[in-house]
């Protein structure tokens, strides 16, 4: 990228893309721009799984105006047939002269072809960088370990005191109320939620999305050996932790948020299958009692620290793979 106005175009196919979320799938969100001149002249995004790429609604509102022009787009254009054709050779046969990608197809199959295309037709073609570039993989970070990896997107959320607790004597819930309507928004948006054994036979979660706005409620899980409890609605996963997320892969669970203990929280760390961390630090300290996570074998390195406030937790969100 070669300066702010592409930037500021980037984030604009970054927001547009956002109007496809939770219609696409399983397909990713993406957002596209047509613009020459320094001005838009096509704007578009993916509607819907089997409807055109954003790439082509933005060229079919530019029209002709996209002879000569920019294409900024946040995904790597493909250039293959599946449901719909091959984007690469749209935005060639509309004359366009450069294109502007925020990410790389994670697909090892395909990634990169549509750039070495599109740089074989002779168009020019800039890569994002940095912070865009990150955000631009983020946004769909579940869908790009689902297609790397043959895996679900893990995020492990907890609530803990400040020094480090799972619990708080006497009280039934650690976190505030926004926290918790914040959990049920994360339920809403995951393939999957899962607890382990322990915490079933302690709690005997629901793991369903209340009180938000949910497209459909995710799948609801327990790892570990049974039998659940009678009145439990959960699905039992009781294989090897690898081989029970590429089952669910297969059938379509792009995303698992992981609320159980530590224990199960540990045996995903030490296997290498969490993704992501949501922790929320709640205004207390007990002293004792169980730490979010046990003891690892290998220190685990972070990236992508942020901190924000809601109510009076602060959530703390960290990667341990990038998407």
């Amino acid at each position: 990228m070669t300066g702010t106005g592409d930037e500021q175009l980037l984030e604009r196919a970054l927001e547009l893309a956002e109007r496809g979320r939770g219609l696409t799938q399983p397909n990713p969100v993406v957002g596209a721009l047509v613009t020459r001149d320094a001005e838009v002249v096509g704007e578009g995004w993916h509607e819907r799984a089997g409807g055109p790429h954003a790439e082509i609604v933005a060229l079919r509102q530019a029209g002709k105006l996209a002879r000569g022009a920019t294409v900024v787009v946040t995904l790597e254009p493909c250039c293959f047939t599946g449901l719909t054709g091959p984007c690469c050779e749209a935005i060639v046969e509309a004359g366009v002269e450069r294109v502007v990608v925020g990410a790389i197809d994670p697909n090892p199959r395909v990634s990169g072809s549509g750039l070495e295309h599109l740089r074989k037709a002779g168009l020019r073609v800039d890569l994002a960088g940095g912070e865009l570039a990150f955000r631009a993989r983020r946004q769909n970070e579940a869908w790009r370990t689902w297609i790397a990896a043959a895996r679900p997107f893990v995020t492990y959320k907890v609530a803990v005191t400040l020094d480090g607790r799972v619990a708080l004597p006497g009280s039934r819930w650690l976190s505030g109320e926004a926290s918790r309507r914040l959990v049920h928004e994360l339920r809403a948006a995951s393939g999957a939620v899962a607890v382990g054994m322990g915490t079933v036979l302690a709690d005997s979660p629901r793991l369903d999305a209340r009180e938000v706005e949910a497209a459909r409620q995710p799948r609801r899980l327990a790892f570990g050996k049974g039998p659940l409890p009678e009145a439990s609605e959960l699905e039992l996963r009781s294989g090897p932790l690898a081989a029970e997320l590429k089952a669910l892969a297969g059938e379509g669970v792009q995303s698992l948020l992981l609320e159980g203990g530590p224990t199960l929280a540990t045996a995903f760390a030490e296997a290498g299958l969490v993704d992501k961390l949501l922790v929320f630090m709640t205004p207390h300290l007990t002293g004792a009692g169980l730490r979010f996570l046990g003891d690892l074998s290998n220190p685990v390195e972070l990236s992508h620290l942020s901190a924000e406030t809601v109510g009076e937790d602060v959530l703390i969100s960290a990667y341990v793979h990038e998407p």
